[in-house]
Order: C-alpha cells, then structure tokens, then sequence
C-alpha cells in the first residue's frame, strides 16, 4: 500500500511538473511572436558591419566567427546564430520562408507579418523541455539558432533586429 502512495503521488508530481513547462513554453513562444513581430514593424538599426555582399548590424558581444557564401556564422559568447541571406530576393519575397518550412514541416510556431510592403516570419520548434530552435526572417534573409526556452522573448527581438538591418549591395 505504501509503495502505491508513494508511485502515485510521484505520478501526480510529474504530471504537475511536466504541465508547468509546458506552460512556460506557451508562455515563451508567445512572448517571442510579440517581440518579433514589434521588432519588426521598427525602423531597422544602422549597420555597422558589412561584407562584400551586405551591409548589416550586430548587437553588441555578437560577433562574426565565420563568413561563406549567402552565410554568416554569428557568435555571442557560447551561443551561435546562422545568418542567411539571398541577394536575389527582394522586398515582400516569401522564398527564404517558405525553403524554412520545407526543411521542416513541424513547427509549434509559424507566424508571418508584413508591414510596409515587407515579409517577416517567426518560426519555432520545442527540441526538448528547456531547448528550442528558433528562424526569424525579412524577406530574402534568415537566423537560425539553438536557444533556451526561456530565452526565446530576448533572442527573438534581437535576432529580427539583425534580419531588418541587412542591406544587399
């Protein structure tokens, strides 16, 4: 009788536990959409780095660790970003969106915005209860990036604010 008590009460803390995070990433992921999509409707930072083929902004400790054709590799401290850009589209283009959703059709997040005649998306998959990959996107440009559920809100908005700043040449 003893040992019964003892599973069912363990049973009832799990489920308690398991349905708290869950609720953190409801939490988060809506956090995230709202911060995006605010980021977004912004006026985009001035640049303050550039590359043979843009010209773009990076926070403050983001720094470029690698440069390859259509890619940056971003790194702020432990945590990496994979910026992507395609110089062949322009404003209002869906096709860095859509290529996103054909990687992966199984996203818990998959909100679009537009403003000013321009294309933004905010895509989310839950990899595990406290990971989760986060895309952020303007029109031909994407980042990609591994990031803590709880993170999600802060690196959202930060990561739309480098897609936005990005200027072709």
């Amino acid at each position: 009788m003893k040992k019964i008590s003892i599973a069912a009460l363990l049973m009832i803390c799990s489920v308690l536990f398991l349905s708290a995070c869950s609720a953190s990433f409801q939490e988060e992921q809506k956090a995230a959409k709202k911060a995006a999509e605010t980021a977004f409707t912004q006026k985009p930072k001035d640049a303050n780095n550039e590359n043979e083929e843009i010209d773009y902004y990076l926070p403050f400790g983001v720094e470029v660790e690698e440069e390859s054709p259509n890619n940056l590799i971003l790194k702020n401290g432990s945590k990496t970003y994979i910026l992507f850009y395609n110089q062949n589209e322009g404003k209002g283009s869906k096709v860095v969106y859509e290529s996103a959703k054909l990687q992966n059709e199984s996203y818990e997040v998959d909100e679009t915005f537009q403003y000013d005649g321009r294309f933004g998306f905010i895509l989310i998959k839950k990899l595990d209860d406290d990971r989760s990959e986060l895309i952020v996107g303007a029109d031909g440009v994407k980042i990609t990036t591994e990031t803590k559920t709880s993170s999600l809100k802060a690196d959202a908005s930060m990561m739309i604010d480098i897609v936005n700043s990005v200027r072709m040449k």
